[in-house]
């Protein structure tokens, strides 16, 4: 019995061997069927027409599923404003008013503020005297320390808080006029330098000109230079829907936003900024500032616009990995 158990497998394994090494000269090939069916053949072609057209339409000259984005921007802005403005008043006289007392903080920030009016109490030192009557009702605005005592001006009065602190205390009213008046033809320039680390792509918004004179005469303007960096006040307050005159007495907010949409398949001359001005406040911007030696001081209470620039950016080209970036959208 064992030797016929030993005949069987024999007999097996030289089936199985000589099958497998026989299989090795074996030729497969795929077998096709004719379908001779108009109406058949013209659905086939037709599904491989649609999908063909929306490979090469839609997903490549459309969406342009070749190019990668970025919207990682790195950004550094500058800003330098040039003016002057004159003042007189019968608190401080003539006044002469250049970048470096006007604007706030000093310049070369992202957001800045311009002083176009003020209200000022000259000449402060600290003593006792009267408190500035708010309202009817109230005594006093807090502005020093009280000494308990109540000063009138005649029998009649009510009699106003007597404080220790700076004197004359400031005056608290709304300006009806701007001191400030030529502030509008105020010019800043604005640079800004941006770059997207992935496609190690960098650009400034300043126009590359071998007219050295360009950046002296220009002004922004979106039709005749619309890649000058320069920007008269007044056209900025302009364009984003209102008046300068609307904020020059008690102040306001605009933002300034930077813009780059680029198609750097398009080359590098094709990628530049697009800007856009929008009103952010809706009420009057003070910054309350003062100028003092040890013991006496010119107090300010000043109303300006304020700028804030923001910068955004989107750029789009070519996959520097093209057959992974078609396996992300499953080509």
């Amino acid at each position: 019995q064992a030797a016929t158990q030993n005949k069987y497998i024999f007999f097996l394994t030289h089936v199985l061997c000589t099958g497998w090494f026989l299989s090795i000269f074996d030729y497969k090939t795929e077998k096709f069927v004719v379908a001779r069916n108009k109406k058949v053949g013209v659905l086939y072609r037709l599904i491989q027409l649609t999908v063909l057209g929306y490979i090469i339409g839609w997903v490549f000259i459309n969406k342009k599923g070749y190019q990668e984005t970025d919207e990682s921007i790195q950004s550094a802005v500058i800003t330098k404003l040039k003016g002057v403005s004159l003042t007189n008043t019968s608190e401080s006289g003539v006044l002469v008013w250049g970048p470096e007392d006007f604007v706030v903080p000093p310049q070369g920030e992202d957001v800045l503020f311009i002083v176009t009016n003020f209200l000022e109490t000259p000449n402060q030192t600290q003593g006792h005297c009267a408190e500035v009557r708010f309202h009817r009702s109230l005594c006093c605005l807090s502005a020093g320390i009280k000494s308990g005592r109540c000063i009138k001006t005649d029998p009649n009065s009510t009699g106003t808080c007597e404080i220790y602190g700076w004197c004359p205390i400031e005056r608290h009213f709304k300006p009806k006029q701007p001191l400030l008046k030529n502030a509008e033809n105020f010019t800043i320039y604005i640079k800004n330098f941006i770059q997207f680390p992935k496609f190690k792509f960098s650009k400034s918004n300043v126009l590359e000109t071998s007219d050295e004179f360009y950046l002296k005469r220009c002004r922004y303007d979106e039709e005749v230079h619309p890649y000058c960096p320069i920007f008269r006040l007044g056209d900025i307050t302009q364009r984003a829907g209102y008046k300068f005159q609307d904020m020059d007495t008690l102040g306001g907010c605009i933002s300034i936003m930077i813009d780059w949409i680029c198609d750097l398949d398009k080359g590098y001359d094709h990628c530049n900024p697009r800007y856009f001005f929008t009103r952010l406040d809706t009420s009057a911007n003070v910054v309350d500032g003062v100028i003092h030696s040890i013991d006496r001081r010119r107090s300010l209470i000043v109303y300006g616009v304020r700028f804030n620039i923001m910068v955004h950016g989107k750029v789009s080209g070519q996959s520097v990995n093209p057959e992974g970036h078609l396996q992300n959208l499953n080509l």
